[in-house]
């Protein structure tokens, strides 16, 4: 097959490949369910009815550039095409900043650098250009094409926009990460594609029939020409499902990857350390997967440990792959993605004994050097196993930046090579192995962050104790780390001997940068005299990594965890029987703590305890102890391990259970420690508050409480009506918390239990300044008065992970005509039987928690909100598909009620993720970054 543009490609791929479909997955099981397919002829026709909606527009012009700014896989690449075939250029965008500020600043910029483009969004998105910064900015919404009547498109008049670029005209503009906000502009040109794609194929054959699966985001060059524009030269499938999916749970990528017989993939180092981690605690004989079609998983933008390729590869091969299934390559947005391969990963390496994989050698198309320096006569490439810089030329490799003659010119050498900004080296057998990078990002896990953006957030915190301008952060990466990490230095403003202030100020650095980025930093205090600036007043970073890689600052770091250890073990309160060492030991492996940082009489949720590690935590204990159950409210009521020991070591053991008091009491203690107002959290309609985990390791400076609702253990009776349960939880509240202010929020049903408690408090003089509804309206009796007990079960069902939402809206009918212990049968035998076993649910256990749920539902049939409160902060999430048609509506007709109920003006958030998705591990990073600004808005 060849083309001389992409128009051609498209053509052509339907004249030989009619059968190939592109497929997308929503939702992480993969149900068949969930998928939209349509073939390439279809693509084109769908493409070719809106290249005549864009040709019609009176602001669109052939060679101008269209900014596709989507986040649906399906709109992108309809889109795409839509815009080559009307003869212009699409430029996929990533996610603008959350800030209003820099958003503004990121649109002004590339409305600059594109010379006006159009951008297209979607309704949702919209949104982000209400900046009145943005008033002229040429926006159209796709549902605009979605809303009009669509006209006939008769083929005849596709002449009247389309044309025949050449070889050398740009196709695609794709932008580089530009976390300053001043994103470059690559120009792919047809002739630089076509020998990209024509240049992969050569590495391992894929016939018509393979399937390509991708996970990535459209604006990413992997995505575009390394699967989408790949698979379709290849006259291959294409399989596009949501990032969160496959990052979320690991498993689920070689779910997909079996269910759809997927040949060629992508995974970054940091996906594949964690799908490592996974197979090597799943028992083999729990769940096998088909990977006998995969030929090439090919990874980067990070560099690879061969130790997790070598221990994760026979894993592989048990499944069907070959042993060399792991391609580590190298590759950018300037060389169309993946241009360098390792074809011979692990073995290569391991013979070699390297830590890092080489990446390999070129493809047809590609060129590589190393070069040491300049000379007269030119450039002097670098002796085999010497380091020097990268640079690429060919055919591969682009040609400018758009629109930014001073970043093209210094992109290349003067004899016409691409530096690529990475130093690396030759091997002995020519293959190339990466050494550092020369430029400052940091990549966690995949994800690149500004070294300025993670000093702005440590200087949001207003540490005083920090000489000002005496702040710097880089990435490093040591023996056996399986990613790059963060490293903080400053200068301190303390004494040396202050070891409170040495604390405090350790442990506020480390608590911005891990809600920033997610990842906790070392953190290095330095003299002041070693921390040399520029004639222009600026710390260097490479400096300061060079300087740390050397051993530069072994003394201060040695200094630094004296101090800290001295510091911890005046407050430690270390074991004093057998029991708390078993439970130290226990703690310490399953949270990854050395066992002598661990004061036994510390909160267990001080400690960065979490849902998963909740659930490890049972287990071990079970082992430890010999215990046939150990209830997870037998740890929340006891959240430290002292408190855990006395139960434990008490006479209350009986036939092998740890039985705890049976008195209930609603306050499940989630964090003791920080100083401002703490937070209550009402639980939601399934009466537990597991779910609430996540959100509280995000919460370091104010205590955590939760409301937990009353039937769960042996002899409770569940509420019998709202006004019981709301009384009961102020009269908790109240016990802890004497006096206002207070901050409450409820997630789902647990907002109107908010509201409710918020009602009383406030009638008793006490001050609510902060009340958050997490994506639940103030009208909810005809949702209540709609649920069976069978439709409670199901909710639960997917609440907890064991189906997925669409699929109990299928068996709804079918279940609601079963009996209790029927209906309990069949949703168990439909559950995700790994997913059971990591949260211990038993058929008994899972029975109560339903008819508790019902209960608690049941009570608001007549439920009408009345009064008001002094504040209200609604954070809308995308909502169940029986309430709302769309997030939109959802705002508008529901979530917007609560101002009737507000005295003063109602706050809306808008959050990332569906309604039972919100602040679940894919989510909550982004949720709890608002909640905390939104509780500073009001001024707590």
């Amino acid at each position: 097959m060849d083309f001389q543009n992409l128009q051609e490609l498209l053509d052509t791929t339907i004249s030989f490949q009619t059968q190939s479909v592109i497929r997308f997955v929503v939702g992480a099981a993969g149900n068949p369910a969930l998928e939209h397919a349509i073939t390439y002829q279809e693509l084109r026709q769908m493409a070719l009815a809106r290249a005549s909606f864009l040709f019609d527009k009176t602001d669109f012009a052939t060679d101008s550039v269209v900014v596709l700014y989507l986040d649906q896989h399906i709109d992108n690449i309809i889109w795409f095409w839509a815009t080559i075939l009307a003869g212009a250029t699409p430029c996929p965008c990533p996610t603008l900043s959350r800030n209003e500020g820099q958003r503004a600043k990121q649109i002004l910029h590339l409305r600059h650098l594109l010379k006006e483009p159009i951008f297209l969004t979607s309704q949702k998105l919209r949104a982000h250009f209400n900046d009145g910064n943005n008033a002229n900015t040429k926006l159209v919404s796709i549902q605009e094409f979605a809303d009009r009547a669509t006209r006939s498109f008769e083929r005849s008049q596709e002449g009247r926009f389309t044309k025949s670029p050449c070889l050398e005209d740009i196709a695609i503009l794709v932008l580089t990460s530009g976390s300053s906000g001043k994103s470059k502009a690559v120009a792919l040109t047809n002739r630089q594609i076509r020998a990209a794609v024509k240049g992969k194929p050569r590495d391992r054959s894929f016939g018509p029939g393979s399937t390509f699966l991708n996970w990535i985001g459209f604006d990413h060059v992997a995505n575009i020409t390394e699967i989408h524009l790949h698979a379709m030269y290849m006259g291959a499938n294409q399989i596009h499902v949501n990032a969160a999916d496959v990052v979320a749970s690991p498993l689920v990528f070689l779910r997909l990857m079996s269910r759809y017989r997927v040949a060629r993939s992508f995974a970054p180092h940091f996906l594949l350390a964690k799908l490592l981690e996974e197979l090597e605690g799943l028992e083999s004989d729990k769940e096998h997967f088909d990977l006998s079609s995969l030929r090439v998983l090919t990874t980067g933008g990070e560099a690879n440990l061969v130790s997790t390729g070598a221990r994760l590869s026979p894993y592989l091969v048990q499944f069907g792959t070959p042993p060399n299934v792991i391609v580590p390559g190298f590759g950018m947005s300037e060389t169309c993605a993946g241009a360098i391969y390792n074809h011979n990963f692990p073995e290569y390496d391991l013979t070699l004994g390297s830590e890092f994989a080489s990446l390999g050698q070129c493809v047809t198309g590609i060129q590589m050097r190393v070069t040491a320096e300049w000379d007269s006569t030119g450039r002097i490439a670098a002796t085999p196993l010497s380091p020097g810089e990268l640079e690429v030329s060919g055919d591969i490799v682009f040609g400018e930046y758009f629109n930014n003659p001073a970043e093209t010119a210094a992109a290349f050498t003067p004899d016409g090579w691409f530096k690529t900004g990475d130093q690396a080296m030759m091997d002995t057998n020519g293959n190339l192995c990466l050494v550092g990078r020369s430029k400052d990002a940091i990549n966690i896990n995949g994800v690149k962050y500004s070294p300025h953006e993670v000093e702005s957030a440590i200087e949001a915190a207003r540490l005083h104790d920090i000489q000002p301008t005496y702040l710097a952060c880089f990435h490093y990466r040591r023996n056996g780390m399986q990613s790059e990490s963060i490293c903080v230095v400053y200068a301190p403003a303390y004494s040396q001997d202050d070891q409170s202030a040495r604390f405090e100020t350790n442990t506020g650095i480390k608590q911005a940068v891990m809600l920033e980025t997610g990842t906790v930093p070392k953190v290095i205090p330095l003299n002041q005299a070693v921390m040399q600036k520029s004639t222009l007043g600026k710390l260097s970073r490479a400096q300061l990594k060079a300087s740390f890689e050397n051993g530069g600052f072994h003394d201060f770091e040695k200094l630094n965890d004296h101090s800290m250890n001295s510091w911890h073990q005046q407050l430690l309160v270390p074991p004093s029987t057998a029991t708390e060492t078993k439970l130290v030991q226990v703690f310490a492996s399953v949270l990854n703590l050395s066992p002598a940082s661990l004061s036994v009489q510390r909160p267990m949720f001080d400690m960065g305890l979490d849902s998963v590690s909740l659930i490890k935590l049972k287990r071990q204990l079970e082992t430890t102890f010999n215990l046939k159950t150990v209830s997870i409210m037998m740890l929340l009521k006891h959240p430290t391990l002292r408190a855990l020991s006395e139960v434990i070591d008490g006479k209350r053991l009986t036939e092998g259970n740890a039985k705890e008091p049976s008195s209930y009491n609603p306050v499940v203690v989630l964090r003791t420690q920080g100083t401002k107002t703490p937070l209550w959290l009402f639980h939601p309609g399934v009466g537990e508050v597991l779910v609430f985990f996540n959100l509280t390791r995000y919460i370091s400076d104010r205590p955590v409480y939760a409301l937990r609702a009353r039937g769960f253990e042996h002899g409770e009776q569940p509420f019998e009506s709202i006004e019981e349960a709301v009384e009961t939880y102020e009269t908790a509240i109240q016990r802890v918390q004497a006096n206002g202010p207070y901050a409450l929020a409820g997630y789902s049903y647990g907002a109107m239990l908010a509201f409710e408690t918020a009602k009383k408090l406030e009638a008793r003089s006490e001050q609510v300044k902060f009340l958050g509804s997490f994506n639940l309206p103030p009208h909810i009796k005809q949702r209540m008065q709609e649920l069976v007990w069978s439709e409670c079960l199901l909710h639960l069902g997917y609440f907890l992970g064991l189906i997925t939402e669409s699929y109990s809206r299928e068996v709804a009918q079918e279940v609601s005509l079963l009996t209790k212990t029927e209906a309990l049968d069949f949703v168990f035998a439909a559950s995700d039987a790994l997913r059971i076993e990591e949260l211990g649910l038993t058929k008994a256990g899972f029975l109560n928690w339903a008819n508790v749920a019902y209960g608690l539902q049941s009570m608001a049939r007549e439920y009408e909100p009345s009064c008001q409160v002094s504040c209200i902060d609604v954070f809308c999430a995308i909502p169940l598909a029986v309430v709302a048609e769309n997030k939109d509506i959802w705002r508008a007709k529901h979530l917007n009620k609560w101002a009737d109920f507000c005295a003063s003006t109602m706050r809306m958030h808008d959050v990332d993720g569906s309604h039972y998705t919100m602040i679940s591990q894919e989510h909550v990073f982004s949720f709890q970054k608002k909640l905390r600004a939104a509780l500073r808005r009001r001024g707590l």
